[in-house]
C-alpha cells in the first residue's frame, strides 16, 4: 500500500463497544476513523474522527458512507452485504471481505460450510419453519438456531419438549444435537492480506445461564497441551478456509472425552477477546487493524494470567447507569476497567467489562469472584 497507515481513512460499520475498542487502539496510529450506527449516542459517537448517524443495513445509507473511507470494517454483521459488494467491485477494500461476512451471518451456511471444510461440528439439520421440527432426527433435548440476526443469546433456545416445540421460532432456523461438553472456549486467529496468520493463546469461558452471555473468562487455558493446540489448529484451518483477512473468534466445546466442536464464528473483534489488551503482548483490537492494513502480526503471547468479567446491566434496573461499588475495586491491584459509554442500563445489557491481571491463577480468579459481588450497574 503506497500510502502509510497514519494518512488512510478506516470506515466502521457498527458504533458499539467493539468500534470503541478499536477505536482507542486506532488513536495510537494517527488513524483516521469514521463510524456509521443507527444510535446517535452509541459509544463511538465522541471519539471517532467523523460520526453518522444511520442504519448499517440500508444500501445506500451503507454504500454512500463506504465511499468516504480507504478501508471498511465491521463490528457487527447485521449490514448491508449487497452495498459492501458493491464497494468491493469499485476497489474499496473490505475487511474482513463481503462474501465472509455474508457466510457468517447465516448459522445454516456456517454450518454448511463446516461440514465441507471437515471442521468437526455437533451434528444439525436446517429447518424452514416451526412445522419442520416435527420431522426432526434428534430426540429432546436439542438446540434450536435462528438462521439469522441471532447474537448475545437471542435467536437460541432449548427445545426440551412438544411444548417448548409450541413456541419456537417460525423462521429459517436449525436444530442441533445438545452437546454434553466440559468447558465453552474460543481462540481468535488472525490473518493478514499476505496469508500470515497467527492465534491469540485458547482461553476457557463461564457463561450466566440466564442471559446467555459470556460472564467469566480466563486467560490462558489450563487444558493440556495437547488440546490447546488442537483448538488453535482448527482455528488456523478455518481462516485459512475462509481466506478471510482480519481477526476470526472460533467459539469451540470441549466434550468430556476431550474432543473439540466448533460452535459458531465472529469474523471480528470479540469478548472473548478483551482481555488481549492487558493480558498479552499486543490486543486482539491492534491486531485486527495489522491484518486489514496488511501490517506484520504481533506477538500474541499472554503477558500474565488475565480474567475477564462483563459487567451487564443488573435485573429490575432500567434508565440512567450509575456504577455501585466502583471505588472498591479500583483499589485492588492488578484491576482494569473499562466503561462503554453507554448513558442508559438495563437488565443484562453490556455495560462494560473488567479485566484482572496477576501472576498467580488462582488469586486472579478470587478477585474476579469479588468484583462479580460487589460491583453493580443500577439506575
Amino acid at each position: 500500500m503506497a500510502k502509510q497507515i497514519s494518512e488512510l481513512k478506516l470506515g466502521i460499520l457498527g458504533g458499539g463497544q467493539l468500534g470503541r475498542m478499536l477505536i482507542q487502539q486506532a488513536i495510537n496510529y494517527n488513524l483516521t476513523t469514521l463510524v456509521l450506527d443507527p444510535d446517535p449516542d452509541a459509544p463511538c459517537k465522541n471519539i471517532a474522527n467523523k460520526f453518522e448517524c444511520g442504519s448499517i443495513t440500508d444500501f445506500d445509507t451503507v454504500y454512500n458512507f463506504g465511499k468516504k473511507a480507504d478501508i471498511i470494517t465491521i463490528e457487527i454483521e447485521k449490514v448491508n452485504i449487497e452495498a459492501l459488494e458493491q464497494l468491493e467491485k469499485e476497489g474499496k477494500l473490505v475487511f474482513p471481505q463481503s462474501r465472509v461476512i455474508r457466510l457468517i451471518q447465516d448459522k445454516g451456511v456456517q454450518k454448511q460450510f463446516f461440514k465441507e471444510n471437515d471442521i468437526p461440528t455437533a451434528p444439525f439439520q436446517l429447518v424452514n419453519s416451526k412445522a419442520d421440527l416435527s420431522n426432526g432426527n434428534f430426540a429432546f433435548p436439542y438446540i434450536l438456531k435462528q438462521r439469522k440476526d441471532g447474537y448475545d443469546g437471542k435467536g437460541v433456545m432449548k427445545i426440551s419438549n412438544l411444548a417448548d416445540v409450541s413456541k419456537a421460532f417460525e423462521s429459517p432456523s436449525l436444530i442441533e444435537e445438545l452437546i454434553d461438553f466440559d468447558k465453552e472456549i474460543a481462540v481468535i486467529v488472525s490473518r493478514n492480506a499476505n496469508g500470515d496468520m497467527k492465534t491469540f493463546p485458547m482461553v476457557e469461558m463461564e457463561f450466566n445461564a440466564e442471559a446467555n452471555l459470556v460472564e467469566f473468562l480466563i486467560s490462558p487455558s489450563t487444558y493440556p497441551e495437547d488440546i490447546q493446540h488442537k483448538a488453535e489448529k482448527i482455528a488456523l484451518n478455518i481462516a485459512s478456509a475462509l481466506n478471510i483477512t482480519g481477526i476470526l473468534a472460533v467459539e469451540m466445546f470441549v466434550t468430556k472425552n476431550g474432543d473439540i466442536l466448533v460452535n459458531e464464528l465472529a469474523p471480528r473483534p470479540h469478548n472473548s477477546g478483551h482481555q488481549t489488551i492487558e493480558g498479552n503482548y499486543v490486543s486482539q483490537f491492534e491486531q485486527h487493524l495489522r491484518s486489514i492494513f496488511n501490517l506484520p502480526l504481533g506477538d500474541t503471547r499472554s503477558i500474565s494470567n488475565a480474567v475477564m468479567i462483563n459487567l451487564l446491566g443488573e435485573k429490575g434496573h432500567d434508565g440512567l447507569a450509575k456504577y455501585d461499588g466502583l471505588e472498591k475495586i479500583m483499589a485492588i491491584d492488578g484491576v482494569y476497567v473499562h466503561l462503554y459509554g453507554k448513558k442508559y442500563t438495563k437488565p443484562f445489557r453490556k455495560m462494560g467489562h473488567i479485566t484482572i491481571v496477576d501472576q498467580n491463577r488462582e488469586k486472579a480468579i478470587e478477585k474476579a469472584r469479588y468484583i462479580q459481588q460487589t460491583l453493580k450497574v443500577v439506575s
